[in-house]
């Protein structure tokens, strides 16, 4: 099926099912169904938010919502929280432009990480954004992922930084206080 027939099939599930579906992605032709969030996984987009929020200026501002995606390569994701220009998102009608962004935020979810460790890692600088930060509450881990270039397997972030909850983390220009992200209960 072309991208095009998978995007509609995607808004009409979004249409049919609402909040339901309010997480659908298309990678690889194939169309995923996100599950809700848990409250520990939004709590930590509020907490990022929030700090966030404190430091951007101009008309930077942190976003919890909006798809984002890139036909030619049959790419739909829907991050945790996007940073982007509020003119710029103005411009958007259904989704929103990669390479509008200025940062891409995903919590990992405990059922399915895979998909923000190794599809996301592949297709976030691909679609030409410049940084993808990945909060693990399993783990207590916080990545940032910098300078999106080719590689011998394709498209990679070039800088990869680990850190683990508590420690003081620079993302781009903004530094985020990762000791207010919530670790997942063991179980």
């Amino acid at each position: 099926m072309d991208y095009e027939r998978l995007r509609a099939v995607a808004g009409e599930l979004m249409e049919r099912y609402g909040d339901l579906a309010s997480k659908v992605e298309i990678r690889d032709g194939e169309i995923t169904m996100m599950m809700s969030p848990s409250t520990p996984h939004e709590l930590n987009a509020l907490r990022l938010r929030r700090q966030l929020d404190r430091q951007l200026g101009g008309d930077l501002v942190a976003h919890t919502g909006g798809d984002v995606e890139d036909p030619a390569l049959g790419v739909l994701r829907r991050p945790d929280l996007i940073v982007a220009s509020e003119a710029e998102l103005e411009t958007f009608q259904d989704s929103i432009d990669p390479r509008a962004l200025h940062l891409v935020a995903e919590i990992v979810s405990p059922s399915n990480h895979a998909n923000d460790y190794t599809e996301k890692m592949r297709d976030y600088p691909a679609m030409g954004v410049p940084l993808y930060l990945l909060i693990d509450p399993r783990k207590s881990t916080v990545t940032v992922c910098s300078d999106p270039a080719d590689g011998p397997d394709g498209p990679r972030y070039r800088a990869v930084h680990e850190y683990v909850f508590g420690d003081p983390v620079r993302v781009g220009e903004w530094m985020l206080d990762s000791a207010e992200f919530k670790a997942y209960r063991p179980g």
